[in-house]
């Protein structure tokens, strides 16, 4: 049986109305270039909002995931091979939307041996070759590890790295059951100490059953890796048979959470129950810009 928080009615605060947008210069543009958006495959409650501003995030090496994160309704089955053409594609999306920041992300590619990061760095390259003055940021996968892989990405100067902690290091076993808490602090990490010019960023639900003090811990652990942008969201269940959500988090416990954060030492910090890591996301780049002191 359902958690009895699924079948009752959200709080106050998570009333936003999420339809999914038809008939919008976004939607057009997709199908037209055949291209993915994790907005639409993992159901993002903002995505109504985000196409009718003009913007999306691109996903791409196919729609299809090879782990079984239970917070995730991307379609779990084995994927595609990899289009080359899509780099190319995401370019032309990414011009014809008339954007001056792009978010390129992908679901896990464990098939692949080096996890999908040469069409991250094609696609970064696409990018930049098309419009010189683009701003970049990629959301990638754990790659398994695999720091060949990180470095292919990093060579290709993304302005932002990002990777999602998404939960606590305790619920990793019962969310999380592919990945590795202590993996993901290394790879976040070794982007740092690889390239330390690349802003690094990193989110986290809560709602899953975690603590507000295992939710501080983790981003003690975060700002030791290096990172500098964080967001951290309301998890809300997108499809039948993932894991339940525990409880609706206030607004207060947010802004509880967004004041930690800030005072860790986080150069930009999103804390809400509708933030997620790629919303907003030029804004959150230039507010850790900003905060970067110039003899950095």
């Amino acid at each position: 049986m359902e958690n009895n928080l699924q079948v009752q009615r959200r709080p106050e605060w998570l009333r936003k109305k999420s339809g999914i947008p038809t008939n919008t210069n976004v939607d057009t543009i997709l199908k037209e270039l055949e291209l993915s958006t994790i907005c639409r495959e993992a159901r993002c409650p903002n995505q109504a909002e985000c196409y009718s501003l003009g913007t999306a995030t691109f996903l791409i090496l196919g729609s299809k995931c090879t782990r079984n994160c239970k917070f995730c309704s991307v379609t779990k089955m084995a994927p595609e091979p990899p289009d080359p053409s899509e780099p190319s594609r995401v370019a032309t999306a990414v011009e014809w939307l008339g954007l001056k920041y792009a978010v390129i992300t992908s679901p896990a590619r464990d098939d692949l041996e080096d996890g999908g990061a040469q069409y991250f760095a094609e696609t970064i390259h696409c990018l930049k070759s098309r419009l010189p003055d683009i701003k970049i940021e990629v959301l990638i996968p754990d790659f398994n590890g695999n720091t060949n892989s990180l470095a292919r990405v990093l060579d290709a100067e993304p302005d932002v790295l990002g990777h999602n902690i998404e939960t606590i290091d305790e619920l990793y076993p019962s969310v999380r059951p592919c990945a590795d808490y202590k993996r993901s602090l290394r790879l976040l990490e070794s982007a740092q100490r690889m390239k330390p010019q690349v802003v690094t960023k990193s989110g986290i639900m809560v709602g899953l059953g975690e603590t507000n003090e295992q939710v501080v811990q983790t981003l003690k652990d975060l700002h030791s890796a290096g990172v500098s942008i964080l967001t951290i969201g309301q998890y809300l269940k997108p499809a039948v048979g993932l894991h339940p959500v525990k409880r609706y988090v206030s607004p207060e416990e947010f802004e509880f959470l967004r004041s930690e954060a800030l005072h860790i030492g986080f150069r930009a910090v999103a804390s809400g129950p509708y933030a997620r890591s790629s919303y907003r996301a030029h804004d959150m780049y230039k507010t850790a810009k900003e905060e970067i002191p110039s003899n950095e």
